[in-house]
């Protein structure tokens, strides 16, 4: 399951967004620092509007959508990295996600006291990166003292080596992980590590309702950080997610419409984090499930086959593909077959976004 975590410091609404996301987690949203003493983990489903529509074309008694997990991870402070306030407990739980979601206070209130005195996106969000830079130094020093002793004798550690060396001086000079070109190999090797500066980063800049649609001179400075770190950034409002909690659907597109803005926060940020992970979604139908699945952009179809299961890779002969689109003008996958729209792929077929499959395999 896709992992997202969420970061920022104490009192931007990061618990309050948390809650809104995954309704029925128990995070404790409160007015200071350091109140979700444990990670709080929830997992949602995907929105996908496709997965209705195949499912009732198909009859499908059940539909199930891809989910994404979100942990919620308290507030870091200035020093987290030293072990100031939490500290290196939560820089642990960093490591585990495959996305880093960043959010950024965007919004005045008197009520809601701001770590710094004052609300300033971009000194909030170069405090919570030199925190992740400094934690991955620290790392890569102590990893590269281990290496010392392998370093003549193997090349693996030689070529790990050389790869924390120059990781170790972009990150020294205000740059990050993922800012540096490197090879598959020199990848493989660190990734053990679980580097926090080579996740990628959305910042969600955290909004008053009246802001969402347009947001404001705040989040205009957060996109504009973003683009310069070749990071994602969504408008997202944990005041307005969690009015949509107690809406019921029409409610909710109604509230939304009312206020200027197409979709939800949660939307926004699953599509921000497909797009800056370089992830696709296909779908398998039929009578029993329609089913979405998550893979990486480029996958062959024996790749996405074996996010079913591996034997399918193993063992796979081709795949029955359709476009989900062309299926619904179909109407059915047997009418698809008639017309001659379903098409028989090899394993050297990449997967479209929205493609429907079905694989054909030797046990």
């Amino acid at each position: 399951m896709l992992k997202a975590g969420i970061v920022g410091l104490p009192n931007v609404g990061k618990s309050t967004l948390f809650n809104a996301l995954v309704a029925n987690a128990k995070a404790q949203a409160a007015n200071f620092p350091f109140c979700t003493i444990e990670p709080n983990v929830g997992s949602v489903a995907v929105p996908d509007e496709r997965l209705k529509l195949l499912g009732k074309l198909s009859l499908s008694k059940q539909l199930i959508p891809t989910r994404v997990e979100f942990v919620d991870i308290a507030g870091l402070v200035k020093g987290a990295s030293k072990g100031e306030g939490l500290g290196n407990k939560f820089l642990a739980n960093i490591r585990e996600v495959d996305a880093i979601v960043h959010v950024v206070r965007c919004f005045e209130d008197d009520d809601v006291v701001h770590v710094s005195g004052s609300v300033n996106p971009s000194n909030d969000i170069e405090v919570i990166n030199l925190e992740l830079g400094l934690a991955d130094l620290n790392q890569i020093e102590k990893r590269r003292v281990r290496l010392k002793k392998n370093i003549r004798t193997s090349k693996e550690a030689k070529l790990e080596d050389n790869a924390l060396e120059k990781i170790s001086l972009i990150i020294e000079e205000g740059g990050s992980a993922r800012n540096l070109e490197l090879s598959d190999e020199e990848k493989f090797l660190i990734k053990p590590l679980g580097l926090l500066t080579s996740k990628p980063i959305i910042y969600a800049t955290n909004l008053s309702e009246d802001d969402l649609a347009k947001g404001n001179s705040y989040s205009e400075n957060v996109e504009q950080i973003a683009l310069s770190e070749d990071a994602e950034s969504v408008k997202m409002s944990a005041q307005v997610e969690s009015e949509l909690i107690e809406l019921g659907e029409l409610e909710r597109i109604d509230y939304l419409q009312g206020l200027g803005v197409k979709e939800g926060g949660l939307e926004s940020l699953i599509r921000a984090t497909y797009k800056i992970l370089g992830l696709s979604t296909y779908f398998t139908t039929g009578e029993k499930e329609t089913k979405a699945w998550t893979i990486k952009k480029g996958m062959t179809a024996p790749q996405a086959a074996g996010v079913i299961h591996t034997d399918f890779e193993k063992g796979f002969i081709r795949a029955q593909t359709i476009g989900y689109k062309k299926l619904l003008e179909a109407g059915s996958v047997s009418e698809a077959r008639n017309k001659g729209w379903l098409r028989s792929e090899g394993k050297d077929y990449i997967v479209n976004e929205g493609d429907v499959m079905e694989f054909l395999f030797n046990v």
